[in-house]
């Protein structure tokens, strides 16, 4: 099951208009990533559940057969929190041990050596780690050197740390657990885990040494655009012309154009003459850039705009952008909504 119905509070005004799951990541939604990894490491069947825009997400994701998966969607018209909503799910998952990620991790976890640390220490639940350098954002674990569970901090302040090992929302489930959440608004890290813990069940946590980082603010967002593009996740990228500078064979590059890699140029992009893009820079399908304007380290979200002369350095041009020709933009997050946008 992939949990993809968060509201992306920490990523708005990105997310008045999309849904943290479609939030490009190098051209792709991020839930794309998730998708792929599941398939490369032989699962079939995919329960989502969604909550902003389940529309967009439904008609992005179709039955999953673009990665020879099959999706079930499950549509909550409020919030049930991460194990509220597995247990809505019960039903679907109650035949076998079972996985659970956060549709906004963006990483490339080996997840059938996961699954086979779960049953090799035959454990009831079992978690993946990250070691990170900034912690403080995340729930920390404690274990042993076999990886059995001895604590938790979820989210602490600067003062609590005990651990490096954050919890980065990817779990494997014995069936078992879903008779112990019950129906309604429940979380894993603030419920389930502490509860397994307190009664002494059998909890491992498995660590992971590759890339990982949940894109859930601005700057792990931008981070994990520049893990794609230095190639730190498995994962294609279409249109390679030289190292570290894709460019879709649909996009319309002026000859007189610098592409400073690394760069991803989407399909149907435009870039002008004498424009300046990248480097660490993303420019999404169908947007255009006008004549003599630069951009550096910077993320243009599908369709967007940005004028003749203008200078942008390290921002984020949201769904429906357009930045006017001659603008001079710094480290800002620029967006624009239809007044008719809404939550469905």
């Amino acid at each position: 099951m992939v949990l993809a119905a968060g509201a992306g509070t920490r990523l708005r005004p990105l997310t008045d208009a999309t849904p943290k799951p479609l939030v490009p990541v190098a051209g792709k939604p991020v839930l794309h990533y998730c998708l792929e990894n599941l398939a490369r490491h032989g699962v079939k069947d995919v329960m989502l559940n969604l909550w902003a825009f389940p529309e967009k997400v439904r008609a992005f994701c179709g039955d999953g057969s673009r990665w020879g998966l099959r999706l079930r969607y499950s549509v909550e018209k409020k919030l049930l929190g991460t194990a509220g909503s597995v247990k809505k799910c019960e039903a679907f998952l109650k035949d076998g041990p079972f996985l659970i990620l956060s549709g906004d991790g963006l990483h490339d976890v080996n997840l059938a050596a996961f699954y086979r640390f779960h049953r090799k220490r035959k454990s009831v639940a079992s978690m993946v780690t990250k070691r990170v350098d900034a912690k403080y954002p995340y729930g920390v674990t404690l274990a042993s050197k076999s990886g059995r569970i001895r604590g938790f901090l979820e989210k602490p302040s600067f003062g609590d740390f005990f651990s490096n090992r954050v919890n980065t929302g990817i779990y494997c489930f014995e069936p078992e657990i879903l008779r112990r959440i019950p129906k309604g608004f429940y979380d894993f890290g603030h419920q389930v885990w502490p509860k397994l813990l307190k009664e002494k069940k059998r909890i491992h946590a498995w660590e992971w040494d590759g890339f990982w980082c949940d894109i859930g603010d601005l700057d792990e967002y931008r981070r994990g655009q520049i893990a794609i593009m230095q190639r730190k996740i498995r994962t294609e990228i279409p249109g390679r012309v030289r190292k570290g500078v894709w460019i879709d064979k649909r996009a319309a590059i002026a000859g007189n154009a610098r592409i400073l890699g690394p760069c991803v140029i989407g399909e149907g992009a435009k870039i002008e003459s004498g424009a300046v893009v990248g480097p660490e820079t993303v420019v999404g399908a169908g947007a255009r850039v006008g004549a003599r304007a630069t951009l550096k380290k910077c993320i243009l979200f599908d369709k967007t705009v940005v004028g003749a002369g203008a200078f942008l350095v390290n921002c984020i041009l949201g769904e429906g952008g357009t930045v006017k020709a001659g603008a001079v933009i710094h480290n800002g997050a620029t967006l624009k909504v239809p007044n008719n946008t809404r939550r469905s």
